[in-house]
């Protein structure tokens, strides 16, 4: 890669805009949702994904039900993206109001 090809890449980066937000997953098999916060949802899905697979997941009951009913019964969906206001201005205290809003819309326990 060319020296200006690569400062190109990294400025592209660096002003990328990162949805910031509140995401589902959902177990088909169980019917049972978990919903999360996340400053960048992008990410969400492949971070959730790989700790499920190693089995490092920080909540038991989402880790139990990808053991018993595996990968392919569950699904990541983004319920609701943080305006760019939300984003930048008590951005921790919205998410968790949020996350709380999902929890009780959804019935749906906290990851």
């Amino acid at each position: 890669m060319k020296r200006e090809d690569r400062k190109a890449a990294v400025a592209a980066w660096k002003e990328q805009k990162v949805s910031v937000g509140i995401y589902a997953v959902r177990c088909v098999a169980s019917g049972e949702t978990w919903v999360g916060r996340s400053p960048n949802l992008a990410t969400a899905r492949n971070r959730v994904w790989f700790m499920l697979r190693f089995g490092s997941h920080s909540h038991p009951g989402l880790q139990q039900a990808w053991r018993a009913h595996g990968e392919g019964t569950f699904t990541f969906e983004v319920v609701e993206t943080l305006s760019d206001e939300d984003a930048t201005h008590f951005r921790d205290k919205r998410l968790k109001q949020r996350l709380e809003h999902w929890q009780a819309a959804l019935g749906a326990e906290a990851i």
